[in-house]
């Protein structure tokens, strides 16, 4: 029988997943290519060998997603896999129509196949749009499981973004292991919440073998989600964040539509900074989408240690890189701070911006005058380090999850903002965790 010949269009994440879990080992497909979107340095590289499995010795090769309708014609391709999140859906649609115009089918892969079952409970944090607020509710959840005895270990969608055979699967339980594992930025962000809280945290490229490793000194596998993506593992809680700042997002992103049609739970966070109308926007759709989901609703106050570092100066707001760039938010945390605590001026940083960080801004004029903490890799970094150097400003206002301070060099005077979830009245989390906290009991009887 002819093999299916297959492009997985992706962005180092979702695409090698769904290749692990539908596409490895499975003869009725070659898959031909990867493209790679989103992440720059990551084309142009090959999902190797080791990955690949018995029908790719030689792994398969990742293509800037530029060359897609051109791969599609050289190779006579049958059907390309859409890979990837937090897009709209007329940006998928486009992506179809160019596909279908270049001869080949197009094709999206479900949570059936590619939700991976665990022996232990699964509780997963998913969202509609990055930068809603997935990551205080997952260390919220880990506090409640934790608070009941858990041994909680959680699980982060993948940011594979280095050597990809040295990142099968990594395992972080030290701030040590973020240097041990050469972290960009966008993966410390991530991890080092969940270090600093004393808890284990995996990640990497096949999410089977990761699931078992976990597995072995878990209770309970918290799914952390990243950008809007389905969960790679089949949840027993499914925990959906909305957020009203982009109300009716829910209904025009992929595949956050997804994650709020499926949710058990739907946390309205940031109902201290949404207007009432936006309110009323989300909580239709939940009505008319989603009427049997549990609802809670938060906020995600802000505070800093040295607010006398903002009052009356000129700041430079750094915020976090994927809410701001394809997440399309205006502003964050950072922004809040600064009015909050009085900042004289927010300095537009686009004047100072060198390198691949003027290039962000190139690529996603939107973002206006904060700077996403962008760090995909080492020059990238440096070119964030540089432009913070050079702006004319007081004083740095630091948004990220992480102490930014550590990972590149900060001359001027800086303060971090932090930000934890806090339900409003009821239900709250604890109440849509008791399943797993019931279950829990009812074993040890």
């Amino acid at each position: 029988m002819k093999r299916i010949k297959t492009i997985i269009q992706g962005a180092a994440g979702r695409d090698f997943h769904n290749f692990n879990t539908v596409y490895r080992d499975n003869e009725t497909f070659e898959v031909v290519a990867f493209t790679a979107a989103q992440i720059p340095g990551i084309e142009d590289r090959t999902y190797p060998a080791v990955l690949a499995g018995k029908l790719y010795p030689k792994g398969i090769k990742i293509h800037p997603e530029s060359e897609l309708e051109a791969l599609i014609k050289k190779h006579e391709i049958d059907e390309v896999v859409y890979s990837y999140s937090d897009v709209k859906h007329e940006y998928v649609m486009h992506w179809a129509s160019r596909i279908l115009a270049s001869g080949a089918n197009f094709k999206l892969v479900g949570g059936r196949e590619t939700m991976i079952k665990s022996t232990k409970p699964v509780v997963a944090v998913c969202a509609v749009r990055t930068g809603a607020g997935k990551s205080q509710t997952t260390r919220r959840v880990a506090e409640i499981l934790k608070a009941a005895g858990k041994k909680v270990v959680a699980i982060r969608h993948p940011m594979p973004y280095g050597d990809l055979s040295k990142q099968i699967v990594q395992r972080f339980g030290s701030i040590a292991d973020l240097k041990k594992h050469k972290c960009t930025i966008e993966e410390m962000e991530e991890y080092e919440p969940h270090i600093a809280r004393g808890q284990v945290i995996y990640a990497g490229v096949d999410y089977e073998k990761i699931l078992r490793e976990a597995e072995k000194e878990a209770d309970v596998i918290l799914w952390d989600g990243g950008n809007n993506d389905l969960p790679f593992y089949k949840p027993d809680v499914y925990i959906t964040v909305a957020d009203p700042l982009r109300a009716g997002n829910e209904m025009t992103y992929y595949p956050g539509e997804t994650n709020f049609r499926m949710a058990d739970v739907l946390v309205i966070n940031k109902v201290d900074s949404a207007a009432p109308e936006q309110m009323q926007t989300l909580r239709a759709s939940i009505e008319a989408h989603n009427p049997k989901a549990m609802v809670i609703d938060a906020a995600s106050p802000i505070k800093v240690e040295q607010p006398e570092l903002i009052r009356g100066k000129r700041v430079l707001v750094i915020e976090d890189g994927p809410t701001c760039t394809h997440g399309e938010m205006k502003y964050g945390a950072g922004v809040v701070a600064a009015k909050k605590y009085g900042a004289a001026e927010m300095v537009d940083p686009r004047p100072f911006a060198v390198g691949l960080i003027a290039e962000t801004f190139r690529i996603y004029p939107g973002i206006g005058s904060l700077l996403p903490a962008m760090g995909y890799g080492e020059k990238q970094m440096k070119d964030l380090e540089a432009t913070i150097t050079k702006a004319k400003v007081d004083a740095v206002i630091i948004a990220t999850p992480i102490d930014l301070g550590r990972v590149i060099k900060i001359t001027k005077p800086h303060v971090r903002v932090m930000y934890d979830l806090q339900e409003i009245g009821e239900p709250t989390l604890h109440d849509a965790l008791a399943p797993i906290l019931s279950a829990s009991k009812k074993s040890k009887k």
